[in-house]
């Protein structure tokens, strides 16, 4: 339930249902019609308490279901019914240039306007959605969750005087939108980053067909990379064990955590699996996981790893910080995105990645370009750890600015 304090002086605690002059619920209609009107619906409220109108439905109603349920500045729609998760997120509906009306999985509040503020309403909701009130408070069935009237208006909300209200929620909206603008700033800056590693990578590989450096040529993989790299069966050796690698654990290996599975007698894989050795290149090649690629750190030597991956072990020719660089490049996903075959199980055999062609310099010429790369991306990761610490924090600051606005602290 919602947390009950110590109120600072003049202010009070009140059930809703004292200063509500009106819950109706909405209508349910499976109907649609392209000249009706626009019904809200649950994915019309977002999580921040807002509403968004990028989709949106239309319903057909008459004159009477408009005027029954229609929505006026000021209403603070209720999301009466979702998944447990979501019950409870609301919005206050401030103007659009057409009527609207809403689904029965809402609930329309209208304030005694003389007691209390729509703005602060839907910043109290929007808290107590935060806090997990309506999750703890809905009734639950499969798959949906509802909170009913009765004990929504039972809430007690703190209630400071109606000009203090006004106040509380001006100051909200305002610190609300300046969150949102970081917010937006910091994700945007988020996404820059995250799309410069494949720009560096653009600017070095030249495309098939494209003229190459003087010195450079175009190779097979299996030119440069050993085909028979040998398979193990964990099940003929029950008194030893191995680290397997399976596509899920590809994140956590560029990251050297080691939270790959131990294998070892009736736990053992169903078939033999492939041989890694500690620089080996190992690519996914299934759908939807083309991307997932990593070098073999040095303990995962000698282990075994998914017949679901493509293991490149590189010959003199080639340096595998180089060839590692070139598989994550958009390119050559999407030379092996355009070979797929299969519906059950879309993948591209061992055969068709080592027919690949790569665009191959001297090896000095390889290590020269893998070091200032993996320099560039050493340094994209780090503008990007830092990025998404920021963005952490801001999306931390809705809840602090609630928890302060109802406890009497916002100044």
């Amino acid at each position: 339930m919602n947390e009950k304090h110590k109120l600072p002086e003049g202010w009070k605690w009140v059930n809703l249902g004292e200063v509500i002059a009106d819950a109706q619920s909405g209508f349910a209609i499976g109907e649609r019609d392209p000249n009706g009107v626009i019904q809200l619906r649950m994915n019309n409220v977002d999580t921040r308490g807002r509403l968004n109108w990028s989709e949106f439905i239309r319903v057909p109603a008459s004159q009477d279901d408009i005027e029954k349920y229609r929505l006026l500045p000021g209403d603070v729609v209720f999301n009466n019914t979702n998944s447990t998760e979501l019950v409870g997120k609301s919005a206050q509906f401030m103007a659009h240039d057409e009527p609207i009306v809403y689904s029965n999985h809402f609930t329309r509040i209208r304030t005694l306007a003389e007691h209390l503020d729509s703005s602060y309403l839907s910043s109290w909701l929007l808290h107590q959605w935060q806090v997990r009130v309506f999750e703890n408070l809905c009734n639950r069935w499969i798959g949906q969750s509802a909170v009913k009237n009765d004990k929504l208006l039972a809430l007690e909300i703190p209630l400071p005087p109606l000009p203090e209200q006004k106040r509380i929620a001006a100051i909200l909206n305002e610190q609300m939108e300046a969150v949102q603008k970081a917010r937006e700033a910091t994700q945007a800056q988020l996404e820059a980053a995250k799309s410069l590693p494949a720009a560096y990578l653009r600017q070095v590989f030249p495309r098939p067909g494209e003229e190459l450096p003087e010195g450079w040529r175009w190779v097979k993989l299996g030119e440069l990379c050993e085909k028979n790299t040998g398979t193990r069966d964990p099940r003929m050796k029950p008194d030893k064990s191995f680290l397997y690698v399976d596509i899920t654990s590809v994140d956590n290996i560029k990251k050297a955590i080691g939270t790959t599975k131990i294998i070892q007698g009736r736990d053992s894989p169903s078939r033999a699996r492939k041989v890694i050795y500690e620089r080996d290149v190992i690519i996914s090649t299934t759908r939807p996981n083309l991307n997932a690629v990593a070098i073999v750190p040095s303990y995962l030597d000698n282990q075994i790893c998914s017949t679901g991956f493509c293991v490149l072990r590189t010959t003199s020719e080639l340096d595998c910080d180089y060839l590692f660089l070139f598989v994550k490049s958009t390119q050559f996903i999407k030379n092996l995105s355009r070979l797929v075959t299969g519906a059950l199980y879309p993948a591209v055999t061992d055969k068709q990645v080592f027919s690949d062609l790569i665009p191959l310099p001297p090896l000095s010429e390889q290590k020269r370009i893998a070091a200032i790369l993996n320099e560039q991306m050493e340094a994209v990761g780090k503008v990007r750890t830092a990025v998404e610490g920021q963005l952490e924090h801001i999306n931390t600051l809705p809840a602090s600015l609630l928890r302060r606005a109802f406890s009497g602290a916002l100044q």
